[in-house]
């Protein structure tokens, strides 16, 4: 089964990658039965606007409509790979890592309780029971939310499904092997920070493939525990994450994710939320997809350092498109969402 602790000595100086070349390949395999890879595009108003040859990695387009689908789908065939599964699995999600579970549970025939805070996205917790999951709404917050979950699952009986894990990290590693391998030339990476599993996968590949392409990591302003925790040289916690971008709320900072992070990013961009909904207005006018917040994230942060990479091959990570129409529809008339 997937282990829930890693070696400290994967932790003294340099991570050791978390895995292979030969083992994301196995991975990549069992993400595809559902997750073909998605597109990498160009696009050339885009590129106008912020000076520089832009690569969209779209991960709006899997079946959860973002990149969470892959680590959900790895994780959960790890554990059937390991000779057993479990009599069902928990989780605490402000809603695409939840909907990953919830869709690996139903196709192996588990069920999979998600929960999730209070006043958490409304069309998110309906696609999280729409694919199989009982949800829970519980904590003011997604930490909060967490050990309720942890709860639960000594109530049960269930399986822990944690939110940085080597499994889930391989997974999402896929769709950076996919940006990557196609578009070895890129000179940065714009991406997300939530609980830090999707850049971690996108270092660990650059990585294994020897790449120099720098790796910018994206928090928001009023979320911003890991680049706290980055200038600190330790993880550091925050009392709030208040950001209508709730795939960037992270306020607990995982030791795991942080020591990869703080090893592989060039820096890390704080963004505000009038730069997020900017963002946002901006790929649907430049692009015509939707971003959520923390998949506008990157974008808004390019923005930002609008010259640093002045006519050279950037990527952004639009790492997921589940936005709610009615917070979807304030940004469109101009305004920016409270969280």
């Amino acid at each position: 089964m997937p282990r829930s602790d890693i070696d400290a000595e994967r932790w003294k100086g340099t991570p050791v990658p978390l895995f292979t070349l030969d083992e994301l390949a196995t991975t990549a395999a069992a993400v595809r039965e559902l997750v073909p890879p998605t597109p990498a595009y160009a696009w050339p108003l885009l590129a106008r606007k912020v000076g520089a040859q832009v690569i969209v990695k779209h991960e709006n387009y899997t079946p959860t409509g973002s990149f969470k689908a892959r680590g959900g789908l790895a994780y959960v065939d790890a554990l059937r790979r390991a000779g057993g599964m479990p009599k069902g699995l928990v989780t605490a999600t402000r809603g695409n890592h939840g909907q990953s579970v919830a869709i690996a549970a139903a196709r192996n025939g588990i069920p999979a309780v998600i929960v999730v805070p209070e006043g958490n996205s409304i069309e998110k917790n309906a696609a999280m029971e729409a694919l199989g999951g009982e949800l829970v709404t519980a904590g003011k917050d997604f930490d909060e939310s967490r050990a309720i979950a942890a709860q639960i699952q000594r109530q049960r009986g269930y399986h822990f499904v944690p939110s940085f894990h080597r499994e889930l990290v391989k997974g999402v590693a896929t769709y950076a092997h996919e940006l990557l391998t196609s578009c070895i030339d890129l000179d940065a990476v714009y991406a997300p920070i939530g609980m830090g599993s999707g850049i971690s996968g996108l270092i660990t590949v650059r990585d294994l493939l020897g790449l120099k392409t720098e790796i910018v990591g994206v928090v928001a302003e009023n979320a911003p525990a890991f680049a706290l925790s980055l200038d600190a040289g330790r993880p550091v916690q925050t009392n709030a994450a208040q950001t209508f971008a709730d795939g960037l709320a992270c306020r607990d900072p995982q030791a795991e994710a942080f020591e990869i992070i703080s090893c592989g990013v060039t820096h890390i961009v704080r963004v505000s939320e009038d730069e997020i909904a900017e963002a946002i207005r901006l790929y649907y006018v430049t692009t015509h997809n939707l971003a959520e917040g923390a998949g506008a994230a990157p974008l808004a942060a390019l923005l930002k350092e609008r010259g640093r990479y002045s006519g050279k091959r950037t990527g952004l990570v639009l790492s997921g498109g589940n936005i709610d129409m009615p917070v979807f529809a304030e940004i469109l008339r101009g305004r920016t969402p409270r969280a």
